[in-house]
């Protein structure tokens, strides 16, 4: 009999949790740009975060190990092409200007993944550089496509919204590099190794005053919302405060990738 923990392992590790967290956020634009009916950008959104995330966690495996795969390898691998098949039917549903953006926002992934330059490793290990490009790519699809794909002016609110939600983005990762500090190559000079743990909890708590008072410069603010991601803020905070090198994987795999589903999650209720 198949235990629980091992179906929610492969829940964590074939990328689904991850993925609901962006759709999370594409359902957040919707509602804060009052867009409706738009469940190709969703969906498209979703089965491409599997599928791109599945590609950076296994690719450098599945090329440097030949032998045979483990069984939860190949069912994470017939996930993925599942979710690629997906990705392409809704992306041929997007707007032809959302199809444009989305392949460069694919290019930045590739860029992240892969070892284009000669005699360079890919993105992902330059030092310093992580951070940056994964937060630039979750606001990329999570709010530049849903918008762009909704023929959204984007003026005031819009940059507001890229700045609060790539604050959201840093600060997430924050958490996980503060608890993958003894395992990363000190080579890729994360925040946590450059700075330290204490001040990069600084750094987070701090970032998290802009994000939380942007909300009071856009045009129509809702006062509910304020309540909503104040609520936002102290989960993010305690989770921050908390992070520390000997919490269990689950502390960042589950529960922080929850933050954005536990925000939209808020929206729906209130």
């Amino acid at each position: 009999m198949i235990s629980f923990k091992r179906v929610f392992d492969f829940y964590i590790r074939s990328s689904i949790h991850v993925a609901l967290s962006v759709y999370a956020l594409v359902r957040m634009t919707h509602f804060m740009f009052n867009i409706s009916d738009d469940e190709p950008m969703a969906y498209f959104a979703l089965f491409g975060t599997i599928v791109g995330y599945n590609f950076v966690k296994y690719d450098a495996l599945a090329r440097a190990k030949k032998r045979e795969m483990r069984n939860e390898l190949k069912l994470i691998a017939v996930l993925s092409f599942l979710s690629l098949i997906a990705v392409g039917y809704f992306f041929f549903k997007l707007e032809l200007i959302t199809q444009m953006v989305s392949v460069g926002v694919l290019a930045l992934t590739l860029l992240y993944t892969l070892p284009f330059f000669p005699n360079r490793k890919n993105a992902r290990n330059w030092a310093g550089v992580k951070i940056y490009i994964v937060a630039l790519c979750w606001v990329g699809v999570t709010l530049v496509l849903p918008l762009v794909n909704a023929h959204i002016t984007l003026g005031l609110d819009f940059y507001l919204k890229c700045i609060q939600r790539f604050i959201l983005v840093f600060v997430l990762i924050l958490i996980f590099e503060i608890l993958d500090l003894a395992n990363d190559d000190p080579h890729l000079k994360t925040v946590p190794q450059q700075i330290g743990v204490g001040r990069t909890k600084w750094v987070g708590l701090l970032l998290l005053l802009p994000f939380y008072f942007l909300e009071l410069l856009k045009n129509n603010f809702i006062e509910e919302q304020l309540i909503v991601n104040g609520i936002l803020v102290l989960a993010l905070s305690l989770f921050l405060a908390f992070a520390n090198e000997k919490r269990s994987k689950y502390y960042t795999s589950f529960w922080v990738e929850s933050i954005p589903i536990f925000w939209w999650l808020m929206v729906v209720f209130f």
